[in-house]
């Protein structure tokens, strides 16, 4: 059996005419246009190369194999009479003199069209995904993947830091997601716990005297998928520093992110670094996010002031009542119909909100609530706004961080509609200053807004002398076109600052033992100030791809149920497996076959 191949299907050209070779691949398709006359299209890894059959043995053997079968080609290059110049190898064809079958497809037909299988019910692409996987356009996306993953280590490895794996089996630690939890057969009743990140050995390391680490890092967390989120599993590039401070982790990521975007936009605009830092209450109040896309040149605008003696009843009596008036000036709105705000005035209802109100100065006079206001008014709100002739404001009324994302989200549509946000660059900002603590709005309790092992602005004189509400973090976030890509802290590395912390939040010492003892009794021997980030590889280059669901960007990836249909996992196992595990299954088992 001839196993081996001279050249590749994406390989040859004009320069190898008259070449004898061999080439190996999948059949992808037959065209017969005469008794003894046929093109076959054989693809492999690297691209198709055109054979062209001619005699009733060749053809003989080719009715014989169903597509997608692998077979090897040997004949004899030549020159195209009709060429192809969409194709890299359209300038030539090869004839054979031998076909030889190396692995056949049994199938008459196939669960989709391989070169259309994007199109196909995603049931079966995930169910096959090894016959997803060789359409050209999902395998580029897996290359991708594999070079944007080489450069980011390249990248970090010239910045002197070590790639060092970390465990896989650990300790259950509440991290904000549901373990996954790994049943320890030798001390029955107690479970290992798969790491949603690797959070606590990174930090250990730098207790350890590492000075500079990163990991590829493989996570799991056994929460609901989103587009963006994959369910079950999924890689991070995790980083840490010792002796460093926030800017020094921005130096880092600016250099590493720059790089990869500036590698692989594939012609669109890139934002160069330093990249813009925004307060997070500054994001909040300015773009109704916390990720904003700075591709939309929408800024929302408190303009509460506006209002308690305007003339418009509805919004005065919410500035009296505390409620909080946003204004968004979009440009050239001005002359748009009522359907227009009308519609978002809808979409507000649909929310949960009171509806919108707007001015619309256009050529033939202010339309909108206009008719409730002075001219003096009318100007007024023009001046302070920044609007002008031609332009719309748009006003919503709310209080709190529902109100907050809802203008975020009325922002981006608008943007949308109106075509505004730029689709041919990527936007990047750090998102600074996070609330280390935020009320809870049913309870009224203090709880950590984000990450708990951040280190608080002010230390143990902020803990002990500022409302909670009032204090700060070292943490931050790196957002592109509205995409979160990194959360990252400078780390709290203080036991007495990590147990004040907990208290603050609820917690007392022998929780903070119980839960993150190993890291707490590291510190106590004398942990270096450390700081690092974490950003998803697979949202990175899902952003790179601009693919809107992140499940195109993963070699095998789960569905939304995080179900394995090509594998059949998760599925049921033997009660042998069970006993050795001191597991017994209580709940009535309903089967669901896949």
């Amino acid at each position: 059996m001839i196993q081996s191949r001279t050249h590749t299907c994406g390989e040859l050209r004009l320069g190898n005419v008259n070449e004898r070779v061999t080439l190996a691949g999948w059949m992808e398709n037959v065209r017969v246009v005469g008794s003894n006359f046929a093109f076959v299209v054989l693809r492999d890894f690297y691209g198709t190369t055109q054979i062209v059959i001619e005699t009733e043995e060749m053809m003989n053997i080719i009715k014989g194999i169903n597509k997608e079968s692998t077979i090897s080609v040997t004949g004899t290059v030549r020159e195209r009479a009709s060429k192809n110049a969409k194709q890299p190898t359209g300038e030539i064809e090869v004839v054979p003199e031998k076909i030889e079958m190396l692995g056949r497809c049994i199938y008459n037909e196939l669960p989709f069209e391989i070169n259309r299988s994007r199109e196909a019910d995603e049931t079966q692409r995930l169910k096959y995904r090894y016959l997803d996987l060789r359409n050209p356009e999902v395998k580029n996306n897996i290359i991708l993947r594999c070079n944007v993953i080489a450069a980011l280590r390249k990248a970090m490895l010239e910045h002197n830091f070590l790639e060092i794996t970390t465990p896989i089996l650990t300790a259950s630690s509440p991290e904000g997601a549901r373990d996954y939890l790994v049943p320890a057969r030798k001390h029955p009743g107690k479970f290992y716990a798969l790491p949603q990140a690797p959070q606590q050995f990174k930090q250990l390391l730098m207790v350890s005297g590492f000075d500079k680490y990163f990991q590829i890092a493989p996570c799991f967390r056994d929460e609901d998928p989103r587009a963006d989120r994959s369910p079950g599993e999924f890689y991070q590039m995790d980083m840490e520093m010792s002796f460093a401070t926030q800017d020094d982790v921005f130096k880092v990521i600016e250099h590493t992110l720059g790089t990869i975007f500036n590698e692989f936009a594939n012609g669109k605009k890139v934002d160069q670094a330093p990249y813009v830092h925004i307060p997070f209450r500054e994001a909040m109040m300015n773009y109704g996010s916390d990720k904003p896309d700075l591709r939309n040149p929408l800024v929302l605008q408190n303009v509460t002031g506006l209002f308690g003696e305007s003339g418009f009843g509805v919004y005065d009596n919410l500035a009296k009542e505390g409620k909080v008036i946003k204004a968004m000036v979009v440009a050239g709105a001005g002359e748009k119909p009522r359907s227009f705000f009308d519609k978002l005035d809808a979409y507000a209802k649909e929310e949960g909100m009171g509806g919108i109100a707007y001015i619309a100065y256009a050529a033939g006079g202010a339309k909108g609530i206009a008719k409730l206001l002075s001219v003096e008014k009318l100007e007024e709100f023009k001046k302070e706004t920044g609007a002008k002739d031609g332009d719309a404001v748009v006003f919503m009324a709310g209080k709190g961080m529902k109100f907050d994302k809802f203008t975020g989200r009325l922002r981006n549509k608008v943007g949308e509609e109106l075509g505004l946000i730029d689709e041919n660059a990527f936007k990047m900002c750090w998102i600074v200053d996070f609330p280390f603590y935020e009320e809870n709005e049913e309870t009224g309790a203090v709880e950590f807004s984000h990450n708990p092992f951040s280190m608080p602005q002010g230390g143990m004189d902020a803990l002990n002398g500022k409302n909670p509400l009032d204090i700060y973090a070292y943490q931050y976030d790196f957002v592109c076109n509205g995409v979160e890509l990194l959360s990252g802290a400078v780390r709290n590395h203080k036991p007495e600052i990590m147990y004040k912390a907990f208290e603050i939040a609820g917690y007392d010492h022998s929780v903070v033992d119980s839960k993150f003892g190993g890291m707490i009794s590291a510190f106590k021997f004398g942990a270096p100030p450390h700081a690092g980030s974490a950003y998803g590889v697979d949202r990175l280059v899902m952003l790179l791809l601009d693919e809107p669901i992140i499940r195109d960007v993963i070699l095998f990836p789960l569905n939304g149920k995080a179900q394995d249909l090509m594998m059949q996992a998760p599925n049921f196992v033997t009660q042998q497996q069970l006993d050795e595990l001191h597991i017994k299954v209580v709940e009535e088992i309903h089967i669901h076959y896949f």
